[in-house]
């Protein structure tokens, strides 16, 4: 059975306080109705400064779903984890680890937009070192024993639930994001489909003596929108997807390898593309892909029509699957 995702970003690029505060409400009673019907995971991600709202704290997030939840994972992927304190987000994952009963994965990256570095005071010049800081201290503080952290002794508690340590991933497309992940023997988590990256990792944790594993997006893993009438949901709501689309391409430099990357400039272009795709029941269920990732409110897609592509996806897909 394919692994099946609910993604949330909680974009709108016309919201007020009102409309978005409506929009996160509804993303928590989307994931409550998708722990319900047997959906795998809820994933959202971290953006910080957009002018359209994209979810800046999902730990917030992720909070507020396990408290509507009994038994979906949250897949938070990615962190940019250079911007974080490394003490305190050794402290938000345990609690949230404890208050889940271990249903929290962390995919933990450096990002790509050096204005978000700058933003919080950062130097992007020391990502990297930043990213080992950070992992290295998550790792150590989750024992719950009394540690050095830079010059002073210190010690995080509570202990999460999850033995030995919330599950936590190295995300990246780089043989430096690879070669954390092997080094830490830490699982890794490319940021698209490549197997040549994978090959390295593997190399790399024989050559530490680590033991990992790679959650690899398949090489094809579309952006999935249901609706009984596709032609229909293009025309009135593609501009939404091209909205999402265009704000990856404007952050995304030639270097960097996505699973969502996308060089369409219409909806159109974005429609033959097939990044995102917009399908019915019946070939969602003849797509053959490893997993599904329904995304209902994808770039300020009214609360409605999510809740059809979420109702669509959990009654009339998942139960022919099962």
């Amino acid at each position: 059975m394919p692994f099946s995702v609910v993604r949330f970003n909680l974009v709108d690029p016309r919201a007020t306080p009102e409309s978005l505060s409506e929009r996160y409400r509804a993303a928590l009673a989307m994931a409550a109705y998708a722990d319900e019907h047997g959906v795998d995971t809820v994933q959202t991600e971290e953006h910080h400064g957009v002018e359209n709202n994209w979810l800046p704290s999902p730990f917030a997030f992720a909070g507020a779903v396990f408290g509507a939840t009994r038994r979906i994972a949250v897949t938070v992927s990615a962190i940019i984890g250079p911007l974080h304190d490394p003490l305190r987000l050794a402290e938000d994952i345990a609690v949230l680890d404890l208050l889940s009963g271990g249903r929290l994965v962390t995919v933990a990256g450096i990002g790509y937009r050096p204005e978000e570095y700058e933003e919080r005071g950062v130097d992007w010049g020391r990502r990297g070192k930043l990213q080992d800081l950070l992992l290295e201290t998550l790792l150590t503080a989750w024992t719950g024993e009394p540690f050095t952290y830079q010059g002073r002794t210190v010690r995080v508690t509570p202990r999460p639930f999850t033995r030995p340590h919330p599950m936590l991933l190295v995300g990246g497309s780089s043989r430096a994001a690879a070669r954390r992940a092997a080094r830490l023997g830490l699982p890794f988590f490319p940021s698209a489909h490549l197997p040549e990256l994978e090959a390295y990792y593997r190399e790399r944790c024989a050559e530490y003596g680590t033991e990992g594993w790679t959650m690899m997006p398949a090489e094809e893993t579309p952006l999935l929108h249901l609706s009984e009438d596709p032609d229909r949901t293009w025309a009135e709501h593609g501009e939404h997807f091209l909205h999402e689309a265009r704000t990856y391409a404007s952050w995304q430099s030639k270097d960097i390898r996505s699973a969502v990357r996308s060089a369409a400039t219409t909806v159109a272009e974005l429609r033959a593309e097939g990044v995102y795709r917009i399908v019915t029941p019946e070939e969602c269920l003849a797509l053959g892909l490893e997993s599904l990732v329904l995304h209902p409110l994808c770039g300020g897609m009214p609360v409605e029509e999510g809740w059809r592509s979420l109702r669509l996806f959990c009654d009339e897909v998942l139960p022919r699957l099962a």
